[in-house]
């Protein structure tokens, strides 16, 4: 992925509104697919206007660009663009959800444990 001066400034509101690191969200792959995700869902002004607010508390944002971080930090935390209907980004984007990261679980379904890991748990 080509880290682009756009790219880096997506990453670093997206680091302050998930309180996440840059790091890892890097990690997750989805960066520039998240970022292009935000750009068409919001359209170009509501985007740009997003992005120049990168040096706003993330608390202080409010209005159109309270709407627009809320809804990025939806796609983060679940992998969907808030609906109606929601849009779920992809399988991976569900499995990497930070909803997942936060709680310090696996999301299910995403990681299977193998042949017979079903039977593990049975009878306890």
């Amino acid at each position: 992925m080509p880290h682009t001066d756009e790219t880096q400034r997506f990453t670093a509101l997206s680091a302050r509104l998930t309180g996440f690191g840059d790091e890892e969200l890097t990690a997750t792959g989805l960066v520039e697919t998240y970022r292009a995700v935000a750009a068409e869902r919001l359209g170009a002004e509501p985007y740009r206007r997003l992005l120049s607010g990168t040096e706003e508390p993330a608390g202080a944002l409010d209005g159109e660009l309270g709407v627009s971080a809320r809804a990025l930090t939806y796609l983060w935390y679940t992998g969907s663009w808030p609906g109606p209907p929601p849009l779920l980004v992809s399988p991976r984007a569900y499995a990497e959800g930070l909803v997942w990261k936060a709680a310090g679980l696996t999301a299910p379904a995403a990681a299977p444990g193998g042949y017979g890991s079903w039977a593990e748990g049975a009878g306890r």
